[in-house]
């Protein structure tokens, strides 16, 4: 189980996807994962269509909610408990958010929840109360906190007359650690200084998807159900969770031939796969190496990143000033980026200088950082684990 939205990752800050720890949260990935839903959301306007890029509702002849259900039931595994609960809920999404049932599709979004919570809506994570005192702990670190004063305030009882430390202690599953910090930041003074009135817990429910992400989508499109509570508390729910995660897997164009670069988009961000692309081309073209982490712009500082630096270096050959760079490279979280004359340029220029195409999709090179991860993952480990369950799929639904 990984969080997608808020991975840190040691190649760069990107969202969000991901990085995507459960516990801690980077600033600057919410400030790029609302830039790239913003950016996202108005490229959608365009309706420019490729391969992997899921049909609206008028472009598909539809299905009978009945006969979706009927065949996601098939597909998911027999050991998922409750599996019409689930057709049913996936199949309210994929109506919801007007995108075509198809089995690559359906297959794709199972792959996702299988990999995540194995069909379980609110998924136990291992050590999560260990994880969460020692963030506790290291918080009060950065705020000079003692740890007397951590001790005292987890030793006052909680709203179900629990003490905090013991609530914090048996917690399983990341809605029951949210609830709790939600507790705690509303009652206690040093919970507001430690977390800045913002719960740590940024990502949740089977598909691991960012709080953050669903709070923009339900801004930017109506939400198909009844608020219990808070958008927060839909994400941890299954209903909620899978509306959310579907939105964030397929519910933007992308011109992908292979499914398995979207499952790198979910873990790394929209359209890192097609950026990582991109700077594989600089590098090609300006000799200058780059990590290929689909970052194509610093988001967190003024300054020109190295991407960004790699293509500067080449802006005469290219006929474009440093200025126009720029401005192209800040639509690299929208699909609008690839008709921009920059893109256009580097890839003739690289593939005038290679002798040969040059894929426009590639699976980042990133390196996934989170108190829960406790080996060495990446997301290529990520999107092929994904790929791998996603054709499992399709073979059994006779399509491959």
């Amino acid at each position: 189980m990984l969080a997608n939205l808020h991975v840190c990752h040691t190649a760069s800050h990107r969202a969000r996807s991901a990085s995507n720890s459960n516990v801690t949260c980077n600033a600057v990935a919410i400030k790029r994962l609302r830039i790239a839903i913003a950016t996202v959301s108005l490229a959608a306007l365009a309706l420019l269509a490729g391969c992997a890029t899921p049909k609206r509702a008028n472009e598909f002849p539809p299905r009978r909610p009945a006969e979706v259900r009927a065949q996601i039931v098939r597909l998911m595994p027999a050991t998922a408990k409750d599996r019409e609960g689930w057709a049913t809920d996936i199949t309210a999404a994929f109506a919801a958010l007007e995108i075509d049932p198809n089995t690559s599709n359906l297959c794709a979004t199972l792959a996702v929840a299988e990999q995540e919570s194995t069909f379980v809506a609110d998924p136990a994570v291992p050590g999560l109360g260990r994880i969460a005192r020692a963030e506790i702990d290291r918080r009060a670190a950065q705020h000079d906190i003692p740890q007397l004063l951590v001790r005292a305030a987890l030793a006052l009882s909680s709203s179900n007359g629990k003490s905090y430390a013991d609530r914090i202690a048996a917690v399983r599953t990341e809605r029951e650690l949210s609830l709790v910090y939600e507790d705690l930041i509303g009652k206690v003074p040093m919970g507001r200084r430690l977390f800045a009135d913002s719960n740590p817990v940024h990502t949740g429910g089977p598909m691991q998807v960012s709080v953050s992400f669903a709070e923009q989508q339900v801004r930017d499109h109506p939400y198909p159900y009844a608020i219990d509570g808070s958008i927060r508390h839909e994400v941890f729910s299954r209903r909620g969770g899978v509306y959310f995660g579907i939105a964030h897997l397929l519910g933007y164009p992308a011109d992908y031939d292979r499914m398995i670069y979207r499952f790198a988009d979910f873990n790394a961000g929209f359209y890192a796969s097609r950026n990582a692309a991109f700077q594989n081309a600089v590098s090609l073209a300006s000799g200058i190496p780059l990590a290929l982490d689909g970052d194509v712009i610093s988001y967190d500082s003024d300054k020109p990143g190295t991407t960004e630096l790699a293509v500067r270096s080449l802006g005469k050959r290219l006929d474009q000033s440093d200025a126009q760079i720029h401005r192209a490279l800040e639509q690299g979280e929208s699909i609008a980026f690839e008709k921009t004359d920059l893109y256009q340029r580097l890839f003739a220029f690289a593939e005038k200088m290679e002798r040969r195409s040059l894929p426009r999709a590639m699976v980042p090179r990133i390196t996934l950082e989170s108190p829960k991860i406790t080996r060495k993952l990446t997301t290529d480990w990520f999107a092929t684990r994904v790929n791998q369950r996603y054709e499992n799929c399709m073979a059994k639904s006779g399509a491959r």
